[in-house]
Parts: C-alpha cells; structure tokens; sequence
C-alpha cells in the first residue's frame, strides 16, 4: 500500500482537486483511501466539526470514513495542549491504519503551505517522515517562481531522493512554452515531472448556492436556481438604461451586485441572461413583479446587509471551492488526470 503526501508551496495550488482527480483517475485499477491530518478549512455542521476538503473528499469517493475522525485537530493551541511529538506521531499512525484498511492508495493532504504545522509536528515534510510516505508537490502560479521555489526546496529542504515521489505542475496557461523553457530545469535538478496541468477557467466558476453560503446571505426569491454557474460579474451602479448599453451586459450567465432599492436595475438583470443576483445593503425591492419574475425564471435573488462595494469586494476576494454537487467540475478533474499525470506512478 502506498502513501502518499499531497503539498504545495502555498495556498490554492490545487492539493484538493488534484487528489480528486487522480483517485476518481485511477477508480476501478486502485482503491483509493484519504486523511487531512492538520485542517485548515473549518466546517461547522450539526455541531460537529470537520476540515471542508476532508467532508468534500470523503462524499465525492464515497469513503466510510466520517471527515472528523480523518482529522487530529485544527487549532496550533489546541493541538498543542491535547499532544506533544511522540502522541502526535501515535495519532497520525492511528488514522493511518483507519484510513487505509483495504486500500491500494492512501492520499495525505497537507496543510496550506509546507511551514503550516510545523510547531504541532504536522506539516507535510513531518507527516511524510513519520508516516512513511513519499511526497507530492502541486505548484502552480507565475513560471519564474514556480522554478524559483523547485530550486530552493530541492537544495535546501528536499535533497533526499527516496523522499519525493515527484510533482505536478498546475493550471499552466501555455503547457507547450512551459515545457520549453523550464523542463531542461528540473531534469538537471533530477526532479520527477509527473504533470503538468493546464489552466481550465470552467475551475474558477462558482454556483449561487456556493456564494449564498459564503455570504451569509438570505434567499427571497428564485430558490430554484441555486445551482445556476456564474461566469461573469457585473456591479450595478448606473441605471438601467445606460448599463443594458454595455457590452459586458450581454455576457451570459452573469452575477448582478446592486441596492435593492434599484428596481430598474433589478427588472433588467431579470430579462436577461442573469445566473443571479445579489441585493445589498439590506434593501428589500417593493415591486413584487420581482419575486414572481425570479421565481418563474430559476434567477436566485440575494440579499446581504453590506454596501455594494464591501459585498463586490469580498466577492473578488472570495475562494472557489467547489462541492460534491458540481458533477462537471469533478468530471473535468479526471479528465485532466487521464490526460495530463503519468498514471503509471501510482500503479
């Protein structure tokens, strides 16, 4: 049975959606066991709590596992109280064990970044060490840095070879000019490329139903259309008849942020091809046209206390984190997978 750590440099390389990809990749050659060991993403629900990718993993494989026994903990302070080095690793072995029975595979996700847990004994290079495992990187973001970073862990953190099973390089905008220019790089820092993934923008949309959790919002009108996909954004601050002249307008599948008080904004948004739409400033529209137009067209109306550029801003600043609903997101991971890894590695 292989172990295999999954970490990245940094936050949002893509750890999550990649051991998705593989295991749904490699379902029906390997069975495919998962653990979190340090969460960072927390999930409070009936009043348990669990690691966000731990419950997404653990319902897209169908794992028996519950996603709060294949977590130790969440909090540094915490953790700190209830283990020292030695309980930590007992621990670790313990889900291990738990995680892997009749498994060909087991995946180890590591925290957001390869520091993250290293005062509670459980960052990657930790968990790997004292589980036996090898390690997987997942880097993405600029080219020069991603070379940057391969180069300082490789001569610094990383020179042992039975160490790194290898790493995948992720959403690369131009596969054929990365290869090009940075591949000669790693072959000379004997660095096993195992992928490189390209950047697929259907990864970076988002559901109503995804937004209105994060938000903390109110649903009035429109409920049936929570699964709508957002592709564009477009923030409502002029009035009807000068924005439905903007090109951007005619975009599909469009998130409108505007007052609730603007009801031409509002009647607008709904005749066209709007995927949802947010009300701020805790502004309730009067025409009740609005409820019924929504309702009949599946256009999930929300409502939120904050101003329009607070609400537009934390919408930017917002991360995409799918869910186990979003069928095309989890096939389209797979497919990378197939198409992109060398599977043969994990076989």
């Amino acid at each position: 049975m292989k172990r295999i750590v999954v970490a990245s440099t940094h936050a949002e390389a893509g750890k999550t959606s990649m051991i998705i990809g593989l295991a749904k990749a490699l379902s029906g050659k390997k069975n495919i066991g998962y653990m979190k060991p340090f969460g960072d993403r927390l999930l409070y629900q009936k009043k348990r709590l669990w690691d966000y990718d731990a419950a997404l993993v653990s319902n897209i494989l169908n794992l028996q596992e519950n996603p709060e026994n294949i977590s130790i903990g969440f909090a540094h302070s915490k953790l700190r109280f209830m283990y020292d080095e030695h309980s930590t690793r007992e621990k670790l072995e313990e889900i291990c064990i738990l995680t892997s029975q009749e498994k060909d595979i087991l995946f180890i996700e590591g925290g957001r970044d390869l520091v993250y847990g290293k005062s509670v004994y459980l960052d990657p290079l930790t968990i790997a060490e004292n589980t036996n495992s090898k390690l997987l990187l997942v880097l993405s973001g600029q080219d020069d840095l991603i070379i940057d970073e391969i180069m300082f862990l490789r001569q610094c953190i990383i020179a042992d070879d039975s160490l790194l099973l290898g790493v995948i390089i992720n959403k690369v905008k131009d596969i054929s000019e990365f290869k090009d220019v940075h591949m000669d790089k790693f072959k000379e820092l004997g660095v096993n490329v195992l992928g490189i993934i390209p950047y697929n923008e259907k990864m970076t949309h988002f559901t109503i139903d995804y937004l209105y959790q994060t938000l903390f919002a109110k649903v009035i009108a429109g409920e049936g259309g929570l699964q709508n996909v957002v592709h564009h954004i477009f923030v409502g601050a002029m009035s009807a008849a000068q924005v439905v002249t903007k090109p951007l307008w005619n975009l599909e599948n469009k998130l409108i942020i505007t007052p609730g008080d603007r009801v031409d904004m509002i009647l607008a948004a709904l005749e066209s091809d709007t995927a949802g739409i947010v009300l701020t400033n805790n502004l309730l529209p009067e025409d009740p046209v609005i409820h019924s137009k929504a309702d009949s067209k599946n256009i999930p109306i929300l409502l939120v206390t904050k101003d329009t550029f607070a609400t537009a801003k934390q919408i930017d600043d917002m991360e995409i984190l799918f869910t186990k609903d979003e069928t095309e997101k989890i096939n389209i991971l797979q497919k990378l997978a197939e198409e992109f890894i060398d599977l043969n590695t994990f076989m």
